[in-house]
């Protein structure tokens, strides 16, 4: 049985057999003889290690994970996001001293040798007999850049790394019979490039590019004597060496380079004596990776963007395959930000709210007619600390957003729609009582009804008791009347509105189907900013329906090849008509001039919109766009637990939100910043005839308030539900207050405390 030191190592003399093994392997290897099994050496043909030649004939040489560069329109850069730091840099731009230094240091007879270094090995061997461990290694600069390759190949899986890095003989078969491929296929020259890019230097930087510009800011090919040997130095163990945290021995192992630099002739004694007398002149660059560096306030576009590439079959069938390519990086993704936009909107932002606020605003800008997203940002910033958030409040949740909310009156225009495309005439008057009860049955898809109940039946009210009817089209939508909007959705059916919102693209931020309930018509299901400023796009574009697209185009560089990759494109259809669309375009610009919005007109320039104000103002909206660009701006508390009454928003008190008091002026500045020096454009109307309804005062506040008070619970064919099917409410939310009159349950879904569907209530 042989015999083992204390401790349970190997004796000098095993050691020396072991080595001397390895040896004999790499003389057989270099005479390209396959091997049996070799009982001596421990190998087996089938069993923990391949024979060598049962391995593949090619190296499997995978793509160099690098940066991926993320641009906004115009080309500037927004952030740089990658898995490995690294940038890909030819031989030719990097420093000489530095192509000498890793070289001296690394494998002095690189250009002498072959794949394998046999007098290396025996030089090994003898040192590490006399030494009894294995104090020296003899891998030669192809075969650590073999290693390397598959350590890329293992990626971020800590079981493949180890197996790629794992001490075996089964290993360094592998890489003793790739190293004489890689040598025949590649050359010198080319291998040197390729290890200088592949290697790892410490604090996150992936080869001597990363490297230059971690520890002195600059690049790769200003590399100093000095700066280069200390680099070269770190390969070997880059947290021992590592200049940043232990001065002292990087300094030591720079020096050690050094005067291997002088020993092999490279530099002069004197040159290394001068070198070795200098400070280490570090001149560090903090790692920037990821959207939290985004610039122009970008860090939730920018999640969005990473969002668009991970979850579209076009990057790749499947997730995995998708998250691979951007894992890998070397992406250069050009998006549609435009950052003239996205200053305007952030600097609105901060203007209007501040990041410690109570509550936040998230804000959206679409581009009518191509579906671009021009900006997104919010007052809480892209962050992991107090008052800062990682939830993009402008998206759905499926793309890294909330559970959305409510959008109160700004959906009223999508009901106007679906009336106006059912024929309703534009000068429709409704009686409009300043309370009524939910006029029933109501039509809903699938020849369903919903029915309220007549023992106690849901009722809703218009913001002030002043706003009493008859109203029509035009008067009701400047001051966002409630009643009038209800009567007209059980005019014209459930059905016509859902299947115009769905035209629209308005959907649920949490993916749940919208109900079939009445009182969808005041805007009680939850939705993203997103959502509803590429919906008024749809207004802006006179009917046509664009998806939103984030991304312009995106080129990949695998190695040398730079390549384009498809990227999803916006799908444009008609939603409605001109007509309808122009229509509404007349309405909304009532709203902006003379109604609920006069706080957010762009004086000459001209402008529609709608405000929106939630039950106990846990939300305010306002919508709004010009010919040329859409924008939504809600205001509110993400969690649903701050009521916006006796409350302060960026230094200012209100005694109650409204959709036109603070989101308005955030839209408007937001607006003018991002149109300015654009063309004025006019919005092509219809004239809609003075139906004259009587003499009325305008009531206080913005007007968009009202009153629709619902309850949780699941409607299943009874009264105050759908009749002839199931129609799920809300579930678990925190009741309001008692209202003064009576709720059915399964009224409709609203936004609970929880985050869940619980009750709703008034939206204006």
């Amino acid at each position: 049985m042989p015999n083992k030191r204390s401790g349970g190592g190997l004796s000098p003399t095993q050691q020396a057999a072991k080595f001397l093994g390895v040896s004999v392997l790499a003389g057989a290897v270099l005479a390209g003889i396959a091997l049996p099994a070799v009982g001596a050496l421990g190998l087996a043909a089938k069993g923990s290690v391949e024979s060598f030649d049962e391995l593949p004939a090619n190296m499997k040489t995978p793509p160099l994970s690098q940066r991926t560069t993320i641009l906004d329109a115009d080309g500037g850069q927004i952030a740089t996001v990658y898995s490995r730091d690294r940038t890909v840099v030819p031989l030719k731009d990097i420093s000489p001293y530095m192509q000498k230094a890793i070289v001296a240091i690394e494998d002095s007879r690189f250009y002498q040798h072959g794949a394998v270094d046999l007098k290396g090995v025996l030089r090994a061997l003898n040192k590490n007999a006399q030494t009894g461990g294995v104090s020296e290694g003899a891998s030669t600069l192809t075969q650590q850049y073999v290693k390397n390759v598959f350590v890329e190949e293992a990626g971020n899986d800590p079981t493949k790394v180890a197996q790629a890095t794992q001490q075996t003989i089964g290993r360094k078969i592998r890489e003793l019979k790739y190293a004489i491929q890689v040598e025949e296929e590649l050359g010198k020259k080319k291998i040197l490039e390729n290890y200088l890019n592949i290697t790892f230097f410490g604090q996150q930087a992936y080869g001597v590019e990363a490297a230059a510009q971690r520890y002195f800011s600059k690049s790769a090919k200003d590399l100093d004597l000095e700066q280069a040997a200390l680099l070269a130095g770190i390969v070997q163990s880059p947290s021992r060496y590592d200049p940043v945290n232990d001065e002292t021995e990087a300094t030591k192992r720079r020096n050690t380079v050094l005067q291997r630099m002088a020993a092999v002739g490279d530099i002069s004694r004197a040159q290394a004596a001068g070198a070795m007398k200098a400070p280490l002149g570090l001149k560090v660059s903090k790692p920037k990776n990821g959207c939290i560096t985004a610039v122009k306030g970008a860090g939730f576009f920018c999640d969005y963007v990473r969002e668009v590439f991970l979850n579209d079959p076009v990057f790749g069938k499947t997730k995995e395959k998708r998250a691979k390519i951007w894992n890998q990086g070397g992406l250069t993704i050009r998006t549609t930000m435009d950052p003239q936009a996205q200053n305007a909107a952030q600097r609105s932002i901060k203007e209007h709210v501040y990041k410690s606020d109570e509550v936040a605003t998230a804000v959206s800008l679409v581009q009518p007619g191509t579906g671009k997203i021009l900006a997104m940002g919010q007052s809480r910033p892209y962050g992991f600390k107090k008052n800062e958030t990682q939830i993009n409040l402008s998206v759905d949740q499926s793309m890294g957003g909330g559970m959305g909310y409510q959008p109160g009156s700004t959906f009223k225009p999508i009901v106007a729609a679906a009336a106006l495309e059912d024929g309703m005439p534009a000068n429709k008057v409704y009686s409009s009582p300043y309370q009524m009860a939910y006029p029933s049955p109501v039509s809903a898809c699938d020849g369903k009804r919903w029915v309220n109940d007549p023992n106690n039946p849901a009722k809703l009210e218009n913001e002030n008791s002043s706003e009493v009817g008859p109203y029509d089209m035009r008067e009701a939508t400047a001051k966002s009347v409630n009643t009038y909007y209800v009567q007209m959705i059980s005019d014209i059916g459930i059905c016509p509105v859902t299947t115009m919102a769905k035209k629209m693209g308005v959907v649920r931020a949490d993916g749940d189907k919208m109900p079939q309930v009445p009182s969808i018509a005041l805007g009680t299901q939850e939705m993203s900013p997103l959502t509803m400023a590429n919906a008024y796009a749809t207004f802006a574009s006179r009917g046509m329906h664009c998806t939103p697209v984030a991304i312009e185009s995106v080129s990949r560089r695998v190695g040398d090849k730079t390549s384009s990759l498809e990227v999803p494109k916006s799908t444009c259809s008609r939603a409605m008509s001109e007509n309808t669309a122009d229509t509404i375009n007349a309405l909304l610009k009532g709203v902006v001039e003379d109604g609920t919005g006069t706080k957010a007109g762009l004086g000459s320039r001209p402008s529609a919109g709608k405000t929106g104000t939630t039950d106990e103002r846990y939300a305010a909206w306002f919508v709004g766009y010009t010919p040329n660009m859409a924008g939504a701006v809600w205001v509110g508390d993400p969690a649903h637990k701050r009521k916006m009454s006796g409350i302060t928003i960026g230094g200012r008190s209100y005694g109650k939100v409204f959709g036109g008091e603070v989101p308005g002026p955030i839209w408007r500045d937001m607006m003018s910043g991002a149109l300015e020096g654009k063309p004025v454009e006019d919005f092509n109307t219809v004239h809609i005839p003075d139906s004259k309804p009587r003499d009325r005062g305008d009531g206080d506040g913005d007007g968009d308030g009202g009153r629709d008070d619902g309850g949780n619970g699941d409607d299943d064919g009874f009264i105050g539900g759908l009749v002839g099917g199931n129609n799920n409410g809300g579930g678990g939310g925190e009741p309001f207050p008692t209202p003064s009159f009576s709720i059915p349950e399964g009224f409709f879904r609203g936004q609970s405390n929880g985050g869940g569907n619980g009750n709703g209530g008034r939206f204006g």
